[in-house]
């Protein structure tokens, strides 16, 4: 009775051990690749699989998610004989399980060498300057150069990152030097932009001004001709008015005679303002005449009288 209890137990610890080599639960995202009596036979998928003990052996378990591998830095010399240390991150990701197990004997170590090696061949080809400005483009060139070895593998590497780019100290030192001139460059340029812009507001200002000026005078002169025409206009008509009222005031009686005496009067007085301005004596020249005029100024004021 021992013996079959004991034999029981031993089945019953077989069969356990059975089961549990033969049911695999492989996780979400990973690949598990299967060998049968030391030959591949198939990658079992996430989920439940069902495999044969001691016959398939799981040889190899993979992840399907993106992994980050660290490139380590190395000193790469670009076109110009310039010491340059480069630090980058590969991203990749393997899609055939069967080729990640069986096509490298270690794809990470393999993608890190073609890495540098690649990175030391971009980077020979390029200055030192172009090598800060063109990151995008050592890094598109990085991947295209290792995802086509990397297929073989089993591996797809999706990106390149260039961590840090680190020249010597002398190198640094004289670039600082050389940002600085190129700052104060600038600086002297911008003042003197500015001091050009300045003298052309200047004279763009005084041009408007002497414009304005110019407008200005002009349409003061026509104003004041404007007005002169108008006053001379004013007394003409003025005159021509005072002429047509003298013109019908001799029209009426007593007209004629009024103008003889008024013309009279402004002879007489005419003579004795220059009589008062001047030393000299004037005389008219044909006495007869005054004498007449003011005979004829007399024989009208008694007529009005």
């Amino acid at each position: 009775m021992e013996f079959l209890g004991i034999l029981t137990t031993v089945l019953f610890v077989v069969a356990l051990v059975f089961v549990f080599k033969t049911i695999n639960v492989v996780p979400q995202q990973h690949a598990w690749v299967v060998e049968r009596l030391g030959k591949y036979h198939a990658t079992l998928a996430p989920g439940l699989n069902i495999v044969i003990p001691f016959v398939d052996r799981i040889a190899y378990k993979h992840s399907l998610k993106e992994i980050p591998l660290d490139v380590p830095p190395q000193v790469c010399i670009t076109r110009d004989n310039t010491q340059l240390q480069v630090d980058g991150i590969l991203y990749f990701q393997i899609t055939d399980a069967m080729r990640a197990s069986y096509g490298s004997s270690n794809y990470l170590s393999a993608i890190t060498q073609l890495a540098q090696t690649t990175l030391r061949s971009v980077i020979g080809k390029m200055e030192l300057d172009k090598t800060f400005e063109e990151r995008d483009h050592i890094n598109t060139t990085i991947v295209n150069a290792i995802d086509e070895s990397a297929a073989n593998w089993g591996v797809k590497v999706l990106r390149y990152e260039i961590k840090d780019l680190t020249p010597p100290q002398e190198i640094l030192h004289a670039m600082q030097a050389q940002i600085t001139a190129e700052r104060g460059k600038r600086a002297l340029i911008a003042a003197s932009e500015g001091r050009q812009q300045e003298q052309i507001n200047i004279a763009t200002g005084e041009r408007q001004a002497a414009i304005a000026r110019s407008e200005g005078e002009k349409q003061a002169s026509i104003n004041h001709a404007e007005g002169q025409a108008k006053a001379i206009v004013a007394l003409a008509e003025a005159n021509a008015d005072a002429l047509r009222r003298i013109a019908a005031a001799i029209r009426e009686p007593g007209g004629t005679e009024a103008v003889n005496l008024k013309v009279a009067e402004q002879y007489v007085h005419a003579f004795s303002e220059l009589a008062k301005t001047n030393n000299s004596i004037i005389v008219p020249a044909n006495l007869s005449d005054m004498s007449g005029l003011i005979a004829s100024a007399m024989q009208i004021a008694k007529a009005q009288k």
